[in-house]
């Protein structure tokens, strides 16, 4: 038996088709298709190696300019990995962008990333290369400023004496920073700890237990990351408010949340130290846009 379509149903099938066409390709620019916006040639600044040999083991590092400890407890059901570290200069925290691009959808492993950039330690980023908005400044040099909306739509500025400060995106222009000493800008969030005090987080996705990564500060120059292992039998995850009190109980004045998830990574010394929650075909660990790194 054959089916006879009116002109009608005909263009209603055409209207349809089309729509979806569009749609399927709205959802690849947003999330597949990437772009490259600027190609960054040595995006992180190469610094004198120290004089002397450093001294490294399984979880430290040490030498004239920079000093890692790294701890892994577990307590509560739940591993979390500390990173001790102190600097003789805030330019020995860099940043570097997944294949030395700044763009949208460009992505690597942070073992990768680490890696290509001589790396001693890295974490993940704040993945900025997954939308268009937020304030982004790497290495002292400024790329995108479009502020996010509140209530997440506070940024850590981390300048030129080691100071972490807080800003609203959109209350000046971006780039103005720059005069003021910005080295880097993550765009993420929330605060977890400003002046001390351990903030308000009162979003649902702050009381679920997750993959965690963030940064904090004791002083300047002196910083605490964090990565915590999640959705596991081994760990289940840390709510927001636990890894601020956690950071307030080490000492830290300061802290911010970055992207976690499957995204959350510890690299030292050539390998991964936590146990990232993505496990794929080809890696067990989830490809990214951007890291924080410690090296030279």
């Amino acid at each position: 038996m054959k089916f006879k379509f009116s002109k009608t149903a005909k263009l209603a099938m055409i209207t349809v088709s089309v729509c979806i066409l569009l749609s399927v390709f709205v959802l690849m620019d947003a999330f597949l298709l990437p772009k490259t916006y600027e190609v960054i040639e040595n995006s992180a600044e190469q610094l004198s190696p120290p004089v002397n040999p450093a001294v490294i083991s399984e979880y430290s590092y040490n030498d004239e300019n920079i000093a890692i400890s790294i701890s892994t407890i577990t307590e509560d059901n739940v591993v979390y990995h500390i990173v001790d570290m102190r600097l003789s200069d805030v330019r020995y925290l860099q940043s570097a962008f997944a294949k030395d691009i700044y763009g949208k959808n460009v992505f690597q492993t942070t073992s990768q990333i680490a890696e290509k950039n001589q790396a001693i330690l890295a974490i993940n980023g704040d993945f900025y290369g997954s939308r268009d908005d937020g304030l982004i400044i790497r290495n002292g040099v400024f790329y995108r400023d479009q502020p996010r909306k509140a209530p997440d739509n506070r940024s850590l500025l981390i300048n030129d004496q080691g100071n972490f400060i807080f800003v609203t995106e959109g209350a000046v222009d971006g780039s103005s920073y720059l005069e003021k000493g910005a080295l880097h800008s993550l765009s993420f969030g929330p605060v977890l700890v400003e002046d001390g005090k351990v903030q308000k987080l009162n979003t649902q996705i702050s009381k679920i237990e997750n993959p965690r990564t963030a940064i904090g500060m004791i002083e300047p120059l002196h910083y605490l990351l964090i990565v915590v292992d999640g959705r596991s039998k081994q760990s289940e995850g840390m709510r927001l408010d636990t890894l601020a009190k956690l950071f307030v109980r080490l000492g830290a004045v300061s802290a911010y949340n970055l992207d976690g998830g499957g995204s959350s990574t510890l690299w030292y010394n050539g390998k991964i130290i936590n146990q990232p929650s993505v496990s794929g075909l080809f890696s067990d660990e989830r490809s990214i846009s951007d890291i924080l790194f410690i090296g030279y």
